[in-house]
């Protein structure tokens, strides 16, 4: 059975594959363009054309799921050579250097040198190994890699092709225990074309199940998108949201550190916000939903049908004629030619669900959150996989290879004791019409007197004709 372990390992080495080849999946490219990219990709990463070649086909004929390498335990196992310690120091020294040499030109110079014989060192090895000793090329280019953030203006030509994400504070409201007051935290995205703003919600808390939901929300109501922006904040740049995206065949792309002008379409639209937080503060809204409604009333009417100057500003760029009255981002969403691809809602929510793996206890039940919920006592002891919405956590469904996946129950403590002990309906006691045991035992005792019936009745035949001496 393949380990929690492993199958963590292959989902991350998906992941960076997928990352690696994500600007080569861009069905505009031509062929020239598309290959002098995997070179400079191949280049910046120290691994060759080939493999990336071979990522994007294998992403190609099996999605996220074929860029997954063999499960380890498959792999055969070979033992390093006996002076693989010095070759390693070597190869630190050959990467201290050039810090730009790739894994294959450093085992290319160790067996010149004679470290070792042509064939035997392996570039996954001496690359999982260097990373270990802090010399992986990720971790080489935080030294070296110090691009300027660049203020040159983009746009998108088509909606989809790219969203916007941020995170923006709003009111406190009255709405913890006790009528404390909350912070409240706003979470949009926003089409980069169009400036439509296709979900924005405020919530009570800043974790990434909120960037979560506003992604998946999205990608429901109005279908999938190509790319999305991010900054490095902690809520963008978890795995899980990585790994979401990546499922449904979408690419993250972060902006450069310290660079708030290239998330100048945010921060315009966050002028907005706080245009709305003035009105939402003087109309002294009390709840969340309130608040949410408000918010969602003034987006639809007033925002979305308001001419926006960076459209104007984008269609001057390219000489191109606009109304006189402007464009607004709910007539440019509107008339543009892209069409909309949905997906099935079943796998999106698949791709959004979080996964952790539990123990069950002698009682059957797991623990999640600080709750208990019950299984199946044919997993006790065992480890299950567990996956929930993080939005609805209390939903839990149980996964164990060889059985259905289903969903475990809250344990219900009800306000008496029981006298004995509940047990799952599959131990419980069954009444029956009668013991098995005793009829059993009544079938045996039939049997035996027969058989010494049989034996009293053959003494007469006996040769002295029964007499005794």
């Amino acid at each position: 059975m393949q380990t929690t372990e492993n199958k963590q390992w292959q989902d991350e080495q998906a992941l960076n594959r997928y990352q690696l080849i994500a600007p080569l999946l861009d069905e505009t490219l031509d062929n020239a363009k598309r290959i002098q990219m995997r070179e400079d990709i191949a280049g910046k990463n120290g691994i060759s054309p080939r493999s990336l070649y071979r990522y994007e086909a294998a992403y190609r004929n099996g999605g996220f799921a074929g860029l997954k390498p063999m499960n380890r335990e498959q792999r055969r196992s070979q033992k390093l050579l006996e002076n693989f310690d010095e070759i390693l120091e070597q190869a630190i020294q050959l990467k201290k250097e050039v810090p730009k040499r790739s894994v294959k030109q450093i085992i290319y110079i160790l067996e010149l040198e004679g470290w070792a014989a042509p064939g035997i060192l392996k570039r996954s090895t001496m690359e999982r190994y260097l990373y270990k000793a802090g010399f992986g090329v990720r971790q080489m280019q935080m030294y070296n890699d110090a691009r300027k953030s660049s203020s040159k203006r983009f746009c998108k030509p088509h909606r989809m092709m790219l969203l916007q994400g941020d995170i923006k504070y709003g009111l406190k409201l009255p709405i913890g225990k006790n009528g404390a007051m909350v912070q409240t935290y706003l979470s949009s995205a926003i089409d980069d074309h169009s400036r439509y703003v296709l979900q924005s919600s405020f919530y009570d808390n800043q974790e990434e199940a909120i960037v979560e939901d506003t992604f998946r929300k999205v990608i429901l109501k109005h279908g999938k998108f190509d790319a999305c922006y991010f900054d490095h904040g902690s809520q963008y740049v978890a795995k899980q949201l990585k790994f979401s995206l990546s499922r449904l065949g979408i690419t993250i792309r972060t902006a450069p550190v310290r660079s708030g002008k290239s998330k100048g379409k945010v921060e315009k639209f966050h002028q907005v916000v706080d245009s709305f937080l003035r009105e939402a503060k003087v109309h002294k809204i009390k709840t969340l939903e309130e608040l949410n409604r408000y918010w969602e009333i003034y987006l639809e009417e007033y925002y979305h049908k308001t001419p926006h100057d960076g459209i104007r500003e984008y269609y001057e760029s390219m000489n191109s004629p606009i109304p006189a009255a402007g464009i607004t981002p709910l007539q440019e969403w509107g008339r543009d030619t892209r069409h909309l691809t949905f997906l099935d809602a079943s796998v999106v929510a698949e791709a959004f669900l979080h996964h952790e793996e539990r123990l069950v206890d002698k009682g059957a039940c797991i623990s999640f959150r600080g709750h208990k919920y019950e299984t199946k006592p044919s997993l006790i002891g065992c480890r299950v996989e567990i996956s929930y919405d993080p939005m609805v956590p209390e939903t839990i469904t149980v996964r164990y290879p060889g059985m259905e996946p289903f969903t475990a129950e809250p344990v219900k403590i009800g306000p008496f004791c029981d006298k004995a002990p509940s047990l799952p309906v599959s131990m419980q006691e069954q009444e029956t019409e009668s013991s098995r045991m005793l009829a059993a035992l009544e079938k045996k005792h039939v049997q035996t007197r027969q058989q010494r019936a049989d034996a009293i009745s053959f003494g007469k035949y006996r040769k002295d004709g029964g007499r005794h001496v």
